[in-house]
């Protein structure tokens, strides 16, 4: 349960906690109801500051935080690589300590921001004020568990808490878990989070009733995409609700973007851009029943609920991307123009 004062979407900190206190470096136990070895899907036992599976599969713990990452896999992402080598050598001098003060950001949030919330934010670097949550278009909950898949310093886990829901976040960055797990901290949110991949989840399976993914598997070749879908599919249960949000390439923005690049295939991180029948067929193959809905226009990003932190010219973009949005539910046709998807289970 979120404690700090919310308002309009924006949580703010209130609380003054040094970063890597003996709270933070603690393992929750609860977690091992959900976690299995992401080679062979066994459960996982602590042993130390170790969970290791029947077959001899040994993962670290740093700071409290399971490293569950393959080391034989190509990872998606140099951070993948980074905190796989911390797991290896288990050594944590060179882990920045952090100390925040009462009503600050935490300074990893505060320089990412403009990468992870996109370039309408790129004016807030070093600068915000308060966390900007988005609002989830999500049922209530009712502490069920929400699984975020690639969740960064956490903003759509906090979205989920605020709405009734039990946060597990993974993402293959420790630098971002650790940013996570500070935050959740500060803000006084009950949320898990551990280091893995999407394309390999370490969770039993049907371990999920809401599994959710935002602005991350634009970034993936579609053989991981699919990798990453057929491991949502495992963990969700029958009667639960994925929803992941994609980039159009037939959107105004995309279309831009796209030319820039002269229309060649993506690289490395770059986003890949999605056709949206080709969205259709793909989840609906793998994952199963799926529909198509509109998350914005003109850019990827951009949430009503952080109208106050943008700039006036920003504001009415995001206006008229919401008016068009709520347009498209009466007049479908302009699901099919929108710069940023949602593909999700009906």
């Amino acid at each position: 349960m979120i404690v700090a004062d919310c308002e309009n979407g924006q949580i703010k900190p209130e609380l003054d906690i040094t970063i890597a206190s003996s709270d933070d470096a603690r393992f929750d136990n609860t977690l091992l109801e959900l976690l299995v070895c992401p080679r062979d899907k066994r459960p996982l036992v602590r042993r130390g500051e170790s969970l290791t599976c029947p077959d001899g599969h040994d993962y670290a713990i740093v700071d409290g935080i399971p490293i569950l990452l393959l080391g034989e896999a190509r990872q998606t992402h140099i951070e993948g690589e980074r905190s796989l080598s911390i797991a290896e050598s288990r050594d944590t001098t060179g882990l920045p300590k952090f100390k925040i003060q009462p009503g600050e950001i935490d300074p990893f949030v505060n320089r990412a921001i403009g990468a992870t919330n996109g370039s309408l934010y790129q004016h807030l670097v070093g600068q915000l004020t308060e966390y900007p949550i988005p609002e989830l278009r999500m049922p209530p909950g009712s502490g069920e568990y929400f699984l975020e898949v690639g969740c960064n310093w956490g903003r759509w886990c906090l979205a989920s808490a605020r709405l009734g829901y039990c946060p597990v976040g993974v993402d293959p960055s420790l630098k971002s878990i650790r940013a996570a797990k500070r935050v959740a901290r500060q803000l006084g949110v009950n949320a898990h989070y551990l280091v893995a991949d999407g394309r390999f989840l370490p969770f039993a399976d049907r371990a999920f009733r809401h599994i959710f993914s935002y602005s991350v598997l634009q970034h993936l070749s579609r053989e991981d995409v699919r990798l990453v879908l057929k491991e949502i599919r495992r963990v969700l249960r029958p009667d639960g609700r994925y929803q992941v949000q994609m980039p159009n390439a037939f959107g105004m923005r995309c279309l831009y973007h796209q030319a820039r690049r002269g229309f060649r295939e993506a690289r490395d991180f770059e986003v890949r851009y999605w056709r949206p029948k080709e969205l259709l067929s793909m989840c609906a193959s793998i994952v199963g029943a799926t529909r198509l809905s509109v998350d914005g226009y003109f850019s990827l990003n951009p949430q009503m609920s952080d109208l106050r932190l943008l700039p006036r010219k920003y504001r009415a973009l995001v206006r008229l991307s919401h008016a068009l949005r709520k347009l498209s539910q009466v007049f479908p046709p302009l699901t099919y123009l929108a710069d940023s998807l949602y593909v999700s289970s009906p």
